[in-house]
């Protein structure tokens, strides 16, 4: 249905001074702070994950080696949403506008619904990180994911706890020990911690206080001292946990923002009503591929 001119009294009338309500400022592009970027020409990627080698064992002398096999383990698809936003203005609401032309101002508002529905969407993986399967059929964050050569892998405490001191230290001990699908350590290290605007002033004590955080021991930070979070924290104003934190790893193949295409407008006349039509489009998907990527905690 087109915007008519009643619903737009208000911007008809001589003398209005000012028009607010879409103006606000807006949390844009935190994605880039969680998601490596990539473009794809397809309905959807998938990317799989290669199961390796497990190690070498030593060969009697006169023996003959071992052969070891590799094969292919769970794949991971992205698969691409349509995001689409329109809205419309009678012909007489044009016509009548003694201001700014209505649609440049309403397609502001069209702007900001669109990089809003983003946002959500990329912050929808961590928001659901404990509940949706992902590619090897468990959530995200999980104390049991299935590993290609037997076994599992954690990237999530026994019991979950609030973010503090001993939480975060223990986490990044964690990540330090991760393996590969055959067992073999691999060097992954925390790199960013991400969170709710709920815990911004805990994470700047925890990351930032040059001595450990409410104690009267003159001990040092040992978080901040060693650089173990490179990146610091990041907060996300989408994640809907308020005590939820989530560590973002140095692993390759994490977390991936596919851009299938990028964001456009059109605007075009009905002949029929004389309205004019104002749309913008465009399609995208958000996921990870090695779970790996995170280490997280729902709060106690």
């Amino acid at each position: 249905m087109a915007i008519n001119r009643a619903q737009l009294a208000k911007e008809l009338e001589p003398g209005l001074n000012a028009l607010f309500g879409m103006e606000y400022a807006r949390y844009e592009s935190q994605h880039l702070e969680i998601y490596e970027t990539e473009t794809s020409d397809r309905a959807f990627e998938e990317e799989t994950l290669i199961v390796g080698f497990g190690n070498a064992e030593v060969k009697a002398e006169g023996s003959g080696v071992r052969f070891d096999t590799a094969n292919e383990g769970y794949t991971s698809r992205y698969t691409h949403e349509t995001v689409a936003l329109a809205f419309a203005l009678t012909e007489e609401a044009v016509e009548d506008n003694l201001y700014d032309r209505l649609g440049a101002r309403y397609t502001k508002a069209l702007a900001r619904s669109m990089a809003n529905t983003k946002q959500i969407k990329a912050a929808s993986v961590l928001n659901n990180a404990f509940s949706t399967a992902g590619g090897d059929g468990v959530s995200l964050i999980n104390t049991a994911h299935p590993l290609g050569g037997g076994g599992t892998l954690a990237n999530r405490a026994t019991t979950m706890a609030d973010l503090n001191e001993t939480s975060l230290e223990d986490a990044l001990i964690n990540i330090s020990t991760f393996t590969d699908d055959r067992g073999l350590n691999i060097a992954l290290k925390g790199a960013k911690l991400i969170i709710p605007p709920q815990l911004v002033f805990v994470a700047d004590r925890l990351l930032n206080s040059p001595g450990r955080v409410g104690t009267s021991d003159n001990d040092i930070n040992a978080i901040n001292n060693s650089g173990m979070l490179p990146e610091g924290y990041v907060v996300n104003n989408y994640l809907t946990d308020t005590d939820a934190f989530f560590i973002k790893t140095d692993c390759p193949d994490g977390f991936k923002y596919f851009e299938r295409s990028p964001m456009s407008t059109s605007l075009e006349g009905d002949f029929d009503t004389g309205n004019m039509r104002y749309k913008a489009r465009e399609r995208y998907s958000f996921g990870y591929s090695n779970f790996r990527a995170v280490f997280g905690s729902q709060g106690a």
